[in-house]
């Protein structure tokens, strides 16, 4: 085993610890070095009782794959040492074939979570403990000896890899396999509309778990808590598991409950990513863009490490956005547009969202059941404002218990000839996201009444409402034509709403900051001392 060596290095940053390697691992004093190699330990401990590799010697044509240590410092302050496998040198068709696997969607856990909020519905967590060492492989995989822990004087030996290791191409699909199967032994149905979503109903009385699943995380959710408790049970009985009680954390969003109200954030993550960009105690900004700006192309030649460092950046801010922020989506979505070759400017920008985080980052999208808000969904649309392509922007969002949990910002596919086009557009592709959230309802067992989607251009909604060969309309794509049909099969109802009323509108441009606070709230974003009463 590696030891470690006396050295004048300076110690690797401890805010980047899941970009650390085994070299800068052995850069640590001696204490925190022994707390981490006990966290390998413990981990090469783990695929051994799970029988996930044995040492053979080195096979003649046959690839052999290399792999890496990731290291991670949870939130509660353990530390994880996962040792993965670097998949992106196998081969298809040799040591995989089929790599896709479904995990839940974000804007399926939120509808969940304001469901949970609107029907004061208990949420239970679990951990599977290295879920995809429970996974077995069909192909022959052969990799190198873990770095630091090579076994002395068989350092020539080789691992054959008997189940699925983490960072393998089929990892997921095949530990997904295996928990897919386990929840259909269960009682379990698995949802058409979300693949990571399971329902199951008790046949005697009728009552409902709903089971939310992203990888190695689950959540079980009942109104019947002793339900929700006895199908746990028996999950963690078929697998390894650590019993999280009432969830607090998920995706790394953490989960925060007051009865009928729940919020959601990432403060966790977005702290990091301050520390990361160093904007910790950066001046911060009152809207996520100043008002009106929208970026332009890059007109000089790509710069490796700029673009190095602004896709980072916009990576994360990607995350945050998905998570639990609507109210960076258009600044966000913009400025990634640009991450081939981003310009200073860019990246300025980039850091201005960063500042305006930085005010707002103890933000939490809220869903308080106790208004009993039902489905509702909002849409909007500016007119040709991208300087390059003249494309319009689609704005849209759905909530739920007073909160967004599902928000899209989009430029449109096509040129619109005017802003009732535009309108008409976004109108369509909300109708569509409506139609999902309504066979999701249904596949869960509740019934759904038409769901309003509101907008601010008259126009529009006369065109969708009158399915009319119409001047305004007789050029447009057949397919956004779909609202019609919709509303014709009365699952959508479309109403008007004033354009200085229309929250959606935060989705289509940069906005002045009186006009966007405004906004920002009606999507259930709230500070902590400012829940709604």
């Amino acid at each position: 085993m590696a030891q470690a060596i006396e050295h004048d290095l300076p110690q690797p940053d401890v805010r980047r610890v899941r970009e650390w390697t085994w070299r800068d691992l052995k850069r640590l004093p001696t204490e925190e070095l022994e707390k981490w190699k006990a966290a390998m330990r413990e981990e090469l401990e783990a695929l051994r009782k799970r029988g996930t590799f044995e040492y053979v010697d080195r096979p003649r044509n046959r690839r052999v794959i290399k792999n890496r240590w990731v290291f991670d410092e949870k939130p509660d302050g353990r530390l994880k040492a996962r040792l993965v496998a670097k998949g992106f040198t196998q081969v298809e068709g040799v040591d995989f074939d089929q790599v896709f696997s479904p995990v839940v969607r974000f804007e399926s856990l939120r509808l969940i979570l304001a469901l949970c909020a609107l029907k004061d519905i208990h949420i239970l967590g679990v951990d599977v403990r290295n879920a995809y060492l429970y996974a077995e492989l069909d192909e022959e995989i052969y990799m190198e000896q873990p770095e630091g822990f090579a076994l002395p004087g068989k350092e020539h030996l080789v691992i054959r890899l008997r189940r699925a290791l983490y960072g393998l191409k089929q990892a997921g699909l095949e530990w997904w396999k295996a928990m897919s199967k386990s929840m259909e032994e269960l009682g379990f149905s698995r949802l058409h509309s979300d693949a990571g979503i399971f329902i199951y109903t008790d046949k005697k009385t009728g009552a409902k778990c709903i089971a939310v699943v992203y990888v190695d995380d689950a959540l079980f959710c009942s109104a019947d808590r002793a339900l929700a408790e006895m199908l746990k049970k028996r999950f963690m009985a078929k697998w390894e598991c650590r019993d999280l009680g009432d969830a607090k954390e998920f995706l790394r969003m953490r989960i925060t409950r007051k009865g009928q109200i729940i919020a959601i954030d990432q403060v966790d993550y977005l702290e990091k990513l301050l520390q990361r960009t160093g904007m910790t105690n950066a001046k911060a900004a009152s809207t996520p863009l100043p008002a009106g700006y929208y970026p332009e192309p890059n007109k000089g030649e790509v710069d490796p490490a700029l673009r190095q460092r602004y896709q980072t950046v916009i990576g994360s801010l990607l995350w945050i956005m998905l998570g639990t922020r609507p109210d960076i989506s258009f600044a966000v979505t913009k400025l990634a547009q640009y991450s081939a070759n981003p310009s200073d400017e860019h990246l300025k920008k980039a850091l201005h969202v960063c500042r305006y985080l930085v005010g707002t980052k103890d933000y939490r999208l809220v869903y308080d059941g106790r208004r009993g808000v039902g489905v509702h969904a909002m849409t909007d649309s500016d007119w040709g404002s991208d300087p390059t392509t003249r494309r319009s922007q689609t704005g849209y969002f759905v909530s739920l218990a007073s909160g967004a949990f599902s928000w899209t910002s989009r430029a449109q596919k096509t040129v619109a000839h005017s802003s009732t086009e535009a309108e008409y557009m976004a109108l369509s592709d909300c109708s569509r996201q409506v139609v999902w959230v309504h066979q999701l309802f249904k596949e869960l067992g509740y019934r759904v009444q038409p769901i309003e989607i509101s907008g601010d251009n008259q126009g529009s909604i006369f065109i969708a409402s009158n399915p009319v060969v119409d001047k305004r309309s007789k050029h447009v794509d057949i397919r956004y034509h779909y609202i019609q049909e919709v509303i014709a099969r009365g699952l959508v109802e479309v109403t008007y709403i004033p354009g200085e009323d229309n929250p959606a509108d935060l989705l289509t441009k940069n906005l002045a900051r009186t006009k966007f606070e405004k906004f920002r709230s009606m999507y259930g974003l709230y500070f902590p001392k400012k829940k709604p009463e």
